[in-house]
């Protein structure tokens, strides 16, 4: 049984099923495992964590006379907030269908890899910025999301462990693009947040590469160095002439909580810009649904339930609302099962409800069969979403079948 408990009730021969918060939270690779050494739970107790889940049926329980906090299943704040969201929808508008974006957001996909692998290799060796190549770059994907921004974020989520410190970069700034068009920021600006996203973890080139890589734990003195990275990104971003002062911020400050708890600076409140408060939730959605090399990535219609759990206190609440309007609670690529029995890929958002997205239903679990498919807007049907359904299940390659990433 999973149970919900303060991290003060955490004890050693406890099995911690989930940490209740942001992976740069802690220093441990891996949220589930059976706490044995004294060490970790010094480690968690002097952590961010305040909260963990526990499996009972894996490790101890509670004293009885402590009561748990929360039974699994009780998501009210989440369910609360997402419906918030879902109804108070203002769709950015799409020029050009998913399906035809797709071969050109493919194409930029892999020139920004090509890029950002380059100019880290450049920086490396002690030579300047290629600055020039950012903001080409930048353009293209700034063109891209303004045609259709579903394509490009979905493709950029298709990294593995050896791609993830390039494409990051180019998701990231994928994102700050289609959130700041959300909010309605003018053109220049959203190219300027495009490349801040694009260099906000310029510093990582400075970082061993063993421990960006690391599989494992890293020990406390590796997290305190790759806690130093923004600061020295900030340094790289100095000596490049005519730096803009807002992509400095986000390099700097993208690590930053809204209450304070952050890095490098322990910023809180209006201390913290538009575009750091922008940065930190771009950064950590991407960081959450990409494949590590020390744990896989979560789905990111996951990714954004967890996402309104640690809201409080971690993100700008109005921001953060803004986001998921942006890439929607079910965002495209997400695998659904239906009440109808069937499995559906979500394609794009509806105009009424985020809840109830456009889906292209593909397959029948009852007959266990693919089925003619078929375009549902699921705001104008009477079937409803039954749960997250993942392809390993099924044994089927959802972009193959559908076309949609």
């Amino acid at each position: 049984m999973r149970k919900k408990i303060a991290i003060t009730e955490l004890k050693t021969g406890m099995y911690i099923d989930e940490l209740c918060g942001s992976w740069m939270d802690h220093p441990f690779w891996k949220t589930a495992f059976k706490l044995k050494d004294p060490n970790d739970l010094v480690s968690l107790q002097h952590s961010a964590i305040k909260d963990v889940w526990i499996d009972t049926a894996k490790g101890l329980d509670v004293a009885p006379q402590v009561p748990h906090r929360v039974k699994e299943g009780t998501n009210s704040y989440a369910d609360q907030s997402l419906k918030h969201a879902a109804t108070d929808v203002s769709k950015i508008h799409v020029s050009v269908p998913l399906e035809l974006e797709l071969a050109c957001a493919e194409q930029i996909r892999n020139e920004g890899r090509h890029a950002i692998m380059s100019m880290f290799a450049e920086v490396r060796m002690g030579k300047a910025l290629p600055m020039d190549e950012m903001v080409i770059l930048v353009d293209k994907i700034n063109d891209s999301v303004m045609r259709n921004h579903s394509a490009l974020l979905s493709l950029v989520k298709l990294k593995n462990k050896d791609d993830y410190t390039y494409l990051h970069s180019v998701a990231v700034c994928a994102l700050m693009i289609a959130l700041g068009k959300q909010m309605g920021i003018e053109e220049k600006q959203l190219k300027l947040l495009g490349l801040a996203g694009l260099l906000h973890d310029v510093g990582k080139i400075a970082m061993p590469e063993a421990i960006l890589n690391k599989p494992g734990r890293l020990t406390d003195d590796e997290f305190a160095l790759i806690k130093t990275h923004p600061v020295r990104g900030w340094e790289i971003l100095k000596e490049s002439p005519s730096m803009n002062a807002l992509v400095q911020d986000v390099c700097l400050h993208h690590h930053e909580r809204v209450d304070g708890a952050g890095y490098p600076d322990q910023l809180s409140g209006p201390a913290l810009t538009l575009a750091a408060r922008m940065g930190a939730i771009c950064d950590v959605y991407d960081a959450i649904t990409s494949d590590r090399c020390y744990k896989a990535g979560w789905p990111p219609a996951e990714a954004i339930r967890k996402m309104v759990e640690w809201q409080n206190g971690h993100f700008d609440a109005t921001i953060f609302q803004a986001f998921v309007r942006t890439i929607g609670i079910y965002p495209v690529g997400t695998l659904l099962k239906l009440k109808s029995g069937r499995l559906a890929v979500v394609t794009d958002q509806s105009e009424k409800n985020l809840l109830k997205p456009i889906v292209k239903v593909f397959f029948s679990i009852r007959s266990n069969t693919l089925i003619k498919m078929e375009l549902v807007d699921l705001s104008h049907t009477q079937d409803t979403i039954e749960n997250i359904a993942h392809a390993d299940k099924w044994g089927l390659d959802v972009k193959k079948i559908t076309g949609i990433v």
